[in-house]
């Protein structure tokens, strides 16, 4: 009985919350500068680029990396619960300082084409990578592909599925074009200098990437942040987004938390029994999102705190980094003494991302974006809450920080055609399995691509039938 009357309650509640919002407007952002007055006046021109980063900085970090202080010694059958091991960070440390050869890692990195061009007051880093077509394949469809990174990631995710996203299937009839930039003020990307630089910002400055490039029309996909901007991208300009495909779909809204408050009560209200337990009890995975986001709250609200302390260090900065490649990879894996680091990716790959931080100094200004996203202005506005209307595709990776059903999805993405629930892997999905990223990309766009033939199909019959018409008087 008290399940009952605590459902009509909170559905009352949720009623009344949801007859007093009012629809959301898509907003005309305006192409704001973002970056210095030296900038004002840039060429618009896009120019190659090459990662060549000065000997001295390399000496100068193994210099670190040899006189680092001692660290203090972990607790006993700790593994990676309190963070980080200490004991596996020493093998780390000295692995960075005398096996890592970053002129090997630089080559690699270089191996893909890379360009920058200044958008909006900031220079604008990214890999454009054209697929290699045989000449008996000469009919294929080449569709631009823009994907995009998240925290605390970096173009280095990508490394493993660009040459996957470029190469001809025999059983599909396109391939990919795929434009992968690092986000203002990750990487090579320039930092905007003023506040305000949310995801929706980024979002216009890559539409406008995309079109300096001349795609007027393109797919997205991203992860983590990269969800949220190509998400925003969708909703602000669907007449440029054939369709957006996310590995972190994610629907913030009065509604949804109260479905899943419902769902605690009678979870097959809300999710499908064989994914309840992704979701319940709540209590459980509230408290192990908690445990997870403690760096959102001072990324959020003391950015440059935080960024200034990582990045003064290559020790810092590889203890709060790896930490989440632990652990948002497989949750699992804070109870190993070596925190599964190497289950998925290689010490190589793991460090090519950490260099990627350190020799741009790029820290601070990335974890600023946190701190925009969640100031005042930005959520009243309510801007996250917009719907994505074109076709939407989502992969979902079963140790994702997060889990959302397809009925609370679908408030969102309205046109949801493609909800997958993959087999393995976590939140960086392109860097942990790339060829199961990949191949939901081909399907999902595949869908979408089936959808505009029957449509142009039924259109030009519809068309013909109306040539055929006697005209009436």
């Amino acid at each position: 009985m008290w399940k009952t009357t605590t459902v009509i309650f909170v559905l009352a509640i949720g009623i009344a919350v949801l007859l007093r919002s009012s629809p959301i407007e898509v907003p005309k952002l305006p192409e704001t500068f973002w970056g210095p007055e030296r900038n004002k006046g840039a060429s618009e021109e896009v120019r190659p680029f090459v990662i060549k980063v000065p000997k001295s900085v390399i000496d100068d970090l193994n210099e670190r990396l040899k006189n680092r202080r001692e660290l203090v010694e972990p607790l006993q059958d700790a593994a990676w619960t309190y963070g980080v091991s200490t004991t596996y960070l020493k093998d780390v440390l000295e692995y960075w300082r005398t096996k890592y050869n970053w002129t090997h890692r630089e080559a690699l990195l270089n191996k893909y084409p890379q360009y920058m061009t200044n958008i909006q007051g900031l220079d604008i880093h990214f890999y454009h990578v054209k697929p290699h077509i045989p000449p008996e394949r000469k009919n294929l469809k080449v569709l631009p592909l823009l994907i995009v990174h998240g925290w605390p990631g970096s173009v280095v995710e990508f490394q493993k599925i660009i040459p996957m996203l470029t190469t001809p299937r025999p059983d599909k009839d396109f391939v990919f074009e795929v434009i992968a930039p690092s986000i203002p003020g990750y990487g090579f990307s320039q930092a905007a200098v003023r506040q305000g630089l949310c995801t929706p910002q980024i979002a216009v400055i890559f539409k406008n990437l995309m079109l300096r490039l001349g795609f007027n029309k393109f797919y997205t996909q991203g992860g983590d942040w990269g969800a949220a901007i190509v998400a925003h991208l969708s909703s602000l300009f669907p007449e440029n987004t054939l369709g957006t495909h996310s590995n972190f779909c994610l629907v913030m809204s009065t509604s949804s938390t109260l479905w899943t408050i419902i769902g605690a009560l009678v979870p097959s209200l809300v999710v499908e029994s064989e994914h309840a337990g992704k979701m319940y009890p709540l209590g459980h995975h509230t408290s192990r999102l908690l445990e997870e986001t403690g760096y959102m709250h001072i990324q959020a609200s003391k950015p440059d705190t935080i960024g200034t302390t990582v990045g003064a260090s290559p020790v810092a900065l590889a203890t709060y980094i790896l930490e989440k490649f632990s652990t948002w990879t497989n949750p699992e894996y804070r109870f190993r003494a070596d925190g599964g680091l190497l289950e998925k990716f290689t010490l190589d790959e793991l460090l090519d991302n950490l260099m990627l931080y350190w020799v741009t100094n790029s820290v601070t200004t990335s974890v600023r974006l946190y701190s925009e996203q969640f100031k005042k202005e930005h959520m009243a506005s309510r801007i996250d809450e917009l719907p994505v209307n074109v076709p939407a595709g989502c992969a979902v990776f079963p140790h994702e920080l997060t889990y959302q059903p397809e009925s609370l999805i679908r408030e969102k993405f309205t046109n949801l055609i493609h909800f997958n629930h993959l087999p393995r892997g976590g939140h960086f999905a392109a860097f942990e399995e790339p060829a199961l990223l990949t191949d939901d990309i081909f399907k999902f766009v595949s869908m979408v691509e089936d959808i505009k033939k029957k449509n142009n199909a039924k259109n030009k019959s519809n068309a013909e039938k109306k040539i055929k018409e006697p005209t009436k008087i």
